[in-house]
């Protein structure tokens, strides 16, 4: 199924828009990049009047409140964007016949699973953010357009915005101490190689549900460690416990301490397996300081 010709990237200037976008160009296709400034996803006025100027056939949404430990505090703003928002867009996709795209997270999850996380398996948020993207999740569900996907991503880092990976740089780098939490295991995914599935998730007519991320799993602790030896960087790097974290930090919400997603219907669907989580790390470091 061919892309189609009139496509709408919402959270315009994030990481992950910049991905899709530079993707949608080495296809062939343009794009158009709504920021907030100019589309507040909540706001049913604001994203009927971008809809009636562009008409758009599909609306990719990267819109989201990403501030994980300050939504505890701030869950009036983190529910509008990630709940209020896809709803919003649900209804404006419905309305014009359009296909929705819609990011979510391993944080509807509650972390307690001892295998790789399914797309139908129960969701038990243990987060504020985690809640108000679930809030997004069955937004669009309830309201849904002909044709839906929801994507739920993980530990995703990318070039073009704030990540894990520039965060340890940068603290390696200023000479810094580091500890890093070694009891919580995920899947690092590279923004690029979630825009890759993505859109061959469209071509290939994918609707519902998926998990996406790079293949494998890691630690934080570990996770830092391949950073630092993918750069080159001899860092001061220490591990600590999700206790430990927590008890520096009481204000911070509570993240998921098994975040590995089951990838088998993501890869059946794409007929290809995704790329192992270290050497797309490999290809973000390659991307940021090519030889």
């Amino acid at each position: 199924m061919a892309l189609p010709d009139s496509i709408l990237i919402t959270g315009g200037r994030g990481m992950l828009a910049h991905a899709l976008d530079a993707t949608l160009t080495k296809r062939g296709h343009s794009s158009f990049l709504a920021p907030r400034s100019d589309c507040d996803v909540a706001d049913p006025v604001q994203v009927s009047g971008l809809f009636q100027k562009l008409r758009p056939t599909l609306v990719l949404n990267c819109a989201a409140y990403t501030k994980v430990d300050l939504a505890e505090k701030e869950q009036d703003q983190a529910n509008r964007c990630n709940g209020d928002g896809p709803g919003v867009l649900a209804e404006a996709c419905r309305r014009a016949g359009a296909t929705l795209v819609h990011f979510s997270t391993d944080y509807v999850f509650d972390g307690t699973s001892t295998r790789p996380w399914r797309a139908d398996d129960p969701v038990n948020p243990q987060s504020a953010y985690g809640r108000s993207k679930l809030l997004g999740e069955r937004a669009i569900q309830s309201n849904p357009p002909a044709r839906w996907l929801i994507l739920r991503t993980a530990w995703l880092y990318g070039p073009n915005g704030p990540n894990f990976v520039q965060t340890m740089l940068n603290v390696a780098r200023a000479g810094k101490p580091l500890k890093v939490v070694n009891d919580q295991v995920g899947s690092p995914t590279y923004t690029f190689d979630l825009a890759e599935a993505t859109l061959d998730l469209l071509e290939r007519g994918a609707r519902g549900i998926y998990h996406v991320a790079n293949a494998g799993q890691t630690s934080w602790f570990d996770f830092a460690r391949a950073i630092f030896e993918e750069w080159g960087i001899d860092a001061d790097l220490k591990p600590t416990t999700s206790a430990e974290w927590k008890a520096t930090k009481p204000d911070s919400a509570t993240r998921p301490a098994y975040s590995v997603f089951d990838l088998a219907p993501l890869n059946a669907a794409l007929g290809r397996p995704m790329r192992p989580w270290r050497d797309a790390l490999r290809a973000y470091h390659d991307r940021q300081d090519p030889a």
